[in-house]
């Protein structure tokens, strides 16, 4: 069985280019015992990955060069030597961005593709929706008729963020970087306000007029400027989930901002940094809770899936200049429910 790889060619400075990757094709050795072989249905590309393509420490290592890139897939079991994982079984996993590749069955979740279509698994239903459940819930503590600000608003994990926001009762106002998106987030999603970050010439001004009673929680997906921004209207006792900073992943100098400390002292303001794993304890509390605003109507979902595994390089550089809405994936199989 031969399989194509996409491989960390070079370690980017700055935004990562196409020559950070390379691909290969090779025939994978015969399943030993306990092992299965996987078929990769869809790909996942996070901005996180930015940060282990780079060799600093980190919360996670870093990806080894010439080696397969590692995200999340989704992925049937087409062989079996393990009688865990029979034959037929769709599987979510951490795995090397492969066509086909052999696994242990260590760290494979089986999932139901009769439950929710399989790309859900990686968004709305996999890390993305328990990020934005666990660090709103968690860290942002909303409560009715407060306000909340969401940066990366119209990206995988900032879309669920402010519609949670809404289901809890607050006042939602988004930031994103196209009028498609802010359109979106405000006519399809129910956020009070949307800022097109990209076009506003005064972002404290823009969030200003948005947020007339200051700011109580802010969930940041961006860091830099924005983030600068919003810190100028937290309210006393404000909330801060540091969820991402993407503005800053290909920043090859540490930028200067002005100095937080002074503000959340002065508001008596938490700003908490996290992972998502932090909470697995409660990922089965924040998995179904997921599941029944979905079954209830009240969270929409939306997907931008490049078809094909040739994309996926072309689909990470894109979460960078913001080219899609929801969750990014990349579709390499159609599952045939066989």
């Amino acid at each position: 069985m031969k399989t194509r790889s996409i491989l960390l060619n070079e370690r980017p400075k700055g935004l990562p280019t196409e020559s950070t990757f390379k691909f290969t094709e090779e025939e994978l050795p015969e399943l030993q015992d306990g092992q299965v072989l996987l078929k990769a249905f869809y790909i996942s590309v996070d901005p996180y990955m930015r940060g282990r393509m780079s060799d600093a420490k980190s919360y996670v290592p870093p990806y080894k060069l010439h080696e397969p890139i590692m995200g999340g897939i989704v992925a049937e079991v087409t062989e079996s030597r393990n009688s865990k994982l029979p034959k037929g079984s769709v599987v979510l996993g951490n795995l090397p961005w492969q066509t086909y590749s052999i696994s242990d069955g260590r760290g494979l979740t089986p999932v139901d593709p009769n439950i929710a279509p399989l790309s859900y698994y990686l968004g709305i239903l996999g890390m993305p929706g328990l990020t934005a459940y666990c660090g709103l819930l968690f860290i942002g503590d909303p409560k009715p008729g407060e306000t909340v600000v969401v940066s990366g608003a119209a990206g995988a994990v900032g879309t669920v963020v402010g519609q949670i926001a809404k289901i809890k009762g607050c006042r939602v106002i988004g930031i994103a970087g196209s009028d498609d998106k802010i359109n979106y987030l405000k006519e399809e999603l129910g956020f009070d306000e949307a800022i097109n970050y990209k076009s506003t010439s005064d972002m404290r001004g823009a969030l200003s007029a948005a947020c007339p009673d200051g700011v109580d929680v802010y969930f940041d997906n961006v860091g830099g400027e924005i983030s600068d921004a919003v810190y100028s209207l937290l309210n006393n006792f404000a909330r801060i989930a540091v969820c991402g900073q993407i503005s800053l992943y290909n920043a090859t100098s540490q930028p200067m901002g002005p100095r937080v400390e002074p503000i959340l002292l002065k508001t008596k303001s938490l700003m908490k940094g996290f992972i998502v794993s932090d909470y697995a304890d409660r990922f089965g509390e924040a998995a179904a809770g997921l599941a029944g605003w979905i079954q209830e109507g009240k969270l929409k979902y939306e997907e931008t899936i490049a078809e094909g595994f040739d994309q996926l390089p072309h689909a990470f550089l894109g979460l960078f200049s913001g080219e899609n809405i929801g969750k990014q994936l990349v579709k390499v199989a159609g599952y045939s429910g066989s």
